[in-house]
């Protein structure tokens, strides 16, 4: 732990950094952060300064109510202010279509749709890794990011696997497309196949949020809707296993 800080001001073991003093200092050293919380309704000079300073530097900001702060608190002293530090610096779609460009390979991409889950995140980018894709895209809100806990559930696949984080993710698919590479999304009332869906070229698979699949938005911008063959009684897999089962499926066509 860095020399200054205490228990009181930094839970270092899950990245959480709390407090005005602790989470500007991490700014002013221009820590890795992948977004700090600010409390609703409080709205002092020190924590708008902090907002400022950390849009500036291209850190998400977003508001919570007291009751998410408190209970995202390890030290029950946050003031208001909780930075999640991150766990490594984010890259570039572009530096992800370079990868499988250098490699010689049809790009191989994971999107994630508003993800909150970081267990269900980690998941992903383990698969991911595992799966010899070439990176996985994210967008900035509604969406868990590089954290502690995100790192802990991947097993150590963050520190090998690219991840991009973008504003927008159907501006993103637009942009994927125009460059090439097929859209499929996942989608339990999808119109192709898991089976039937080509996925030996250039793809990017969307996987939707945990609760509400993918956004309208981001299934309008795909071009192929693809479903899981259920057989049970439940009609939907949870977010990790969908991609899980669609990587795989990826890598056995292009074997």
């Amino acid at each position: 732990m860095e020399q200054g800080r205490n228990k009181s001001q930094w839970a270092e073991a899950d990245g959480v950094i709390e407090g005005r003093n602790a989470v500007m200092e991490a700014l002013r050293a221009k820590e890795a952060i992948d977004k700090i919380y600010l409390q609703k309704g409080e709205t002092d000079k020190t924590l708008g300064h902090i907002a400022s300073t950390a849009r500036a530097a291209g850190i998400v900001v977003v508001e919570a109510d007291r009751r998410k702060m408190d209970a995202m608190s390890r030290t029950h002293a946050h003031q208001g202010v909780i930075a999640m530090a991150a766990v490594r610096e984010y890259v570039s779609v572009e530096s992800i279509l370079k990868t499988a460009a250098d490699r010689g390979e049809p790009p191989f991409i994971i999107v994630c749709d508003e993800i909150s889950d970081p267990q269900n995140l980690g998941a992903i980018i383990r698969t991911a890794e595992c799966a010899g894709a070439h990176g996985v895209i994210i967008p900035k809100r509604r969406s868990a990011g590089l954290t502690a806990v995100v790192a802990k559930t991947s097993a150590g696949a963050v520190a090998h696997m690219p991840v991009a984080r973008v504003p927008n993710i159907p501006s993103l698919l637009k942009d994927l497309k125009k460059q090439g590479v097929w859209v499929f999304g996942t989608a339990a009332d999808g119109t192709t196949s898991l089976y039937a869906a080509d996925l030996k070229g250039p793809a990017a698979i969307v996987i939707g949020s945990e609760g509400d699949g993918m956004t309208r938005l981001a299934a309008e911008n795909c071009d192929f809707l693809v479903s899981i063959p259920m057989r049970g009684r439940l009609n939907s897999l949870n977010a990790s296993a969908a991609a899980a089962i669609l990587m795989y499926e990826t890598v056995r066509q292009r074997s």
